[in-house]
């Protein structure tokens, strides 16, 4: 899809409308995790550079289209002047009188954040009206928030139709990543898609074995695929209702030529928690009073052993239940696998959704992936192969 960058952009002496992911962390007023924050400090850095103006959209938590004071963004302000080293002006409101002459206010240099988009009706409900009211603060639109890129919002969706638009930096990478991953890939691909629910990933499932050639499914997902083959699983995290789909999954992944890598051999134990009792069984032999756990080192192998034949990997959902030790070796041991091979430029590996970046910086392997998304949502939906609203929307 074509879409512009900053780069083709005359930002001299205009008002950008810069729509953001900073959802971030506060208690007692206090930002406690920057981390969406640091990521688009390079759009505002380099719209500053051109000469441009941002003027900051966001939301903020779930106020249900009504002014909640607990969800203003003003507390961000100092978190937002430490991030970016710029004056950073507040609008307490994002439409209207006020933030207009906010707006027409602000210097070079200087940045406005205005206040919470889905403080609006409008906002979640796309409305035509709202968009124009937020388009008339600015000049040009730039987008830098992929993780909401999925929603049809007033902010993501209907402004970008109403001015120049174009991708900011972290949605610009974030585009570039998936393209390279899913898109136009170098192959082989390999998919690692893990969690606890085939119910919940079928669409992504069902999209991935039609284009990648390995697919690793583990979790508790595996146990329902375990299961739809006959093996008695018992009393693993299981959705024993999905069995029927769960085959023609792998049907479709064989008529597709696309390889599933399912556990030949599993950790089991009878309690689920840190440091109990388990022991490794072949897949097939999970006592009835136990449950799957983690995959084991067998599997682990397999799983290393077809990666080093691949040249791009996706990576959504931890193999086990990470969170907890001894059940996070599986997770670990093929994440830090993948995060050498990446080190080397020996793959290119993008991950994103759900556990995936706490179970990958668990793992101590974050850092040497090709790209982490942390869209969540987003993530998901570009992997299913849905078109973005907030995407579509940059190209016209």
């Amino acid at each position: 899809m074509a879409w512009k960058t900053l780069d083709e952009m005359d930002l001299e002496g205009k008002r950008v409308l810069t729509r953001v992911d900073i959802n971030v962390p506060v208690e007692d007023g206090v930002v406690t995790d920057a981390t969406r924050i640091e990521r688009v400090s390079a759009t505002v850095q380099d719209i500053l550079s051109k000469g441009g103006m941002p003027l900051l959209l966001a939301h903020f938590g779930r106020p249900k289209r009504k002014r909640v004071p607990e969800m203003s963004l003003q507390p961000l302000v100092p978190a937002l002047e430490a991030a970016f080293g710029a004056d950073v002006v507040f609008s307490a409101d994002c439409v209207g009188p006020g933030a207009l002459a906010a707006a027409e206010a602000l210097q070079p240099g200087q940045i406005l954040l205005l206040e919470n988009t889905r403080f609006h009706p409008g906002e979640e409900a796309n409305d035509a009206e709202f968009a124009q009211q937020i388009a008339a603060l600015g000049d040009v639109y730039c987008n830098d928030a992929f993780s909401a890129a999925h929603r049809a919002h007033a902010s993501t969706e209907a402004l970008a139709h109403l001015l120049p638009a174009c991708a900011g930096r972290l949605m610009e990478a974030e585009l570039s990543a998936l393209e390279n991953a899913l898109g136009k890939p170098e192959r082989p691909v390999m998919a690692v898609v893990g969690g606890a629910k085939v119910s919940t990933k079928l669409d992504l499932l069902g999209n991935l074995v039609e284009k990648v050639d390995h697919l690793v499914i583990g979790g508790g997902m595996a146990n329902t695929f375990l299961a739809a083959q006959g093996i008695d699983v018992g009393k693993s995290l299981a959705e024993h209702e999905m069995t029927d789909t769960a085959r023609e999954i792998l049907a479709k992944a064989k008529a597709a030529g696309c390889e599933i890598l399912l556990p030949e051999d599993v950790v089991v134990a009878r309690e689920f928690k840190a440091g109990a009792a388990n022991e490794t069984v072949p897949a097939d032999e999970c006592p009835a009073d136990a449950m799957i756990l983690d995959a084991g080192p067998m599997t682990v192998a397999a799983i290393v052993g077809a990666m080093d034949g691949c040249k791009t990997l996706i990576w959504n959902g931890p193999l086990g239940a990470f969170e907890i030790e001894p059940f996070d070796a599986a997770t670990n041991a093929a994440a830090k696998h993948a995060a050498r091979r990446s080190r080397k430029d020996k793959l290119t590996s993008v991950a994103g959704g759900g556990d995936t970046v706490a179970a990958l910086n668990r793992a101590g392997a974050a850092s040497d992936f090709t790209y982490v998304s942390t869209a969540g949502g987003a993530f998901l939906e570009w992997m299913e192969g849905k078109t973005l609203p907030g995407v579509a929307a940059l190209g016209g």
